[in-house]
């Protein structure tokens, strides 16, 4: 099915039921997928058929409905290993999402392995879910939380992570592609330099899921996380990956059933990998819509994928680049999927309300990234961003929408 859908992209368009509406009595534009991507038909119907047939809680009920979902609950966990490449299921957990995840690993590895004195290296170019959790452990260990520069054109180098490491860095955590700029990062080489100095290896992994193919083996990082709910499947679902080795060594984040494998009030057995990190009942719908999703993406292929999102990205640049007034934020030689520019004349939101009105639907603001965009003196931009639904038709709708925003605005 999903081969023939790809030689028509008005087909595959067809199966995100979200598409076929109209905002303001206009074809709705979609370019908010870095907040949350549409879903496709399959993710929707695997979430609906678990409610309507397998509706049961999972690992503990011996009647049918508990053992189909049960199944279908682990071959998701399969699905999702063989997505990033882990090489065990053991290494898979199921969290809420990446805030979640990297929660956990601060609360565990942090907790446990940090000291006084100790650092943790970011980049300047991280999620507020890649700090806060990082200063929040740093507050209670004594640790020092330290920052390896963005470069001008919006990239962090391997050479300004080098510079950041010390002795004294304990953990690296960086995102493998910025939400606020589309910005690659180098998190293959990175990992190989932090490693040589001993630290362990976090890699935020939400923003490049969807777009790219990711191999926690070749990365060689220690943890990986991911959001199901920008992989197009649903929201209250992701992944932790954690290297068996390390994640052995951690303790439960939070207590509860399922995590363990016996209670007495003097003392409790933890439950072996993974679900020594699953306390109590989880998304279940979400995880078999998670499979799905990822079954989706791997059906379609990564190749065309990734050849179509580039060549809307250069499209999309071309279109903004092209107006004047407007200045394109972030221009890493290795970036995908994103759009981040400031209209001369016209404030962002004010921006992304005219665009609404033209049924154009895009982000505003910092994007839960306030220190890059402040790295480029900014309080906020407008940011398109890229779906494999998404055509060149859409992207010129945008830069007609920009266009009588500044008329509007006299701009």
């Amino acid at each position: 099915m999903t081969s023939q859908l790809w030689e028509s992209h008005e087909a595959l368009r067809q199966e995100f039921p979200a598409l076929n509406q109209e905002i303001y009595g206009k074809p709705l534009v979609y370019l908010d997928s870095a907040a949350t991507s549409l879903k496709p038909r399959c993710v929707i119907d695997a979430v609906r058929s678990v409610w309507e047939s397998d509706c049961a809680n999972i690992h503990r009920g011996v009647h049918t409905l508990s053992q189909r979902a049960t199944k279908r609950y682990e071959a998701a966990r399969e699905s999702l290993r063989r997505f990033v490449g882990a090489k065990s299921s053991r290494e898979v957990v199921f969290v809420r999402g990446a805030t979640e995840g990297l929660n956990l690993i601060a609360a565990t590895l942090g907790r446990t392995k940090l000291t006084p004195g100790d650092e943790v290296l970011v980049t300047g170019l991280e999620h507020h879910a890649n700090i806060v959790p990082w200063q929040l452990i740093c507050e209670a260990t004594g640790a020092k939380l330290r920052v390896a520069e963005v470069s001008d054109d919006g990239s962090v180098t391997v050479g300004a992570v080098r510079a950041a490491l010390t002795d004294r860095t304990k953990i690296v955590s960086v995102a493998h592609v910025s939400n606020a700029l589309g910005t690659v990062l180098p998190v293959k080489e990175i990992a190989q330099v932090a490693h040589e100095r001993g630290a362990w290896v976090v890699v935020d992994g939400a923003q490049a899921a969807p777009h790219l193919p990711v191999n926690v083996q070749d990365i060689d990082c220690d943890f990986y996380v991911l959001s199901g709910h920008k992989l197009y499947g649903p929201d209250g679902i992701g992944i932790l990956y954690g290297r068996e080795a390390v994640l052995s060594t951690l303790p439960p984040y939070q207590g509860g059933g399922d995590m363990i494998l016996s209670v007495s009030f003097e003392q409790t057995l933890y439950n072996e990998l993974p679900y020594r990190f699953e306390a109590g009942t989880p998304s279940i719908a979400g995880a078999v819509g998670l499979g799905a999703a990822v079954e989706f993406l791997a059906s379609l292929g990564w190749d065309r994928i990734t050849a179509r999102e580039h060549e809307l990205l250069a499209a999309g640049t071309a279109i903004l680049e092209a107006i004047p007034g407007v200045r394109i934020i972030g221009q890493a030689p290795e970036k995908i999927g994103v759009l981040s520019f400031v209209v001369e004349g016209v404030h962002p939101h004010d921006l992304g309300t005219i665009l609404d009105r033209e049924g154009v639907a895009i982000r505003t603001g910092h994007h839960c990234a306030q220190p890059v965009i402040e790295r480029f003196g900014l309080s906020a931009t407008a940011r398109a961003s890229l779906g494999l639904y998404n055509t060149l038709g859409e992207l010129e709708e945008l830069g007609r929408a920009v266009r009588k925003a500044q008329e509007l605005f006299g701009s």
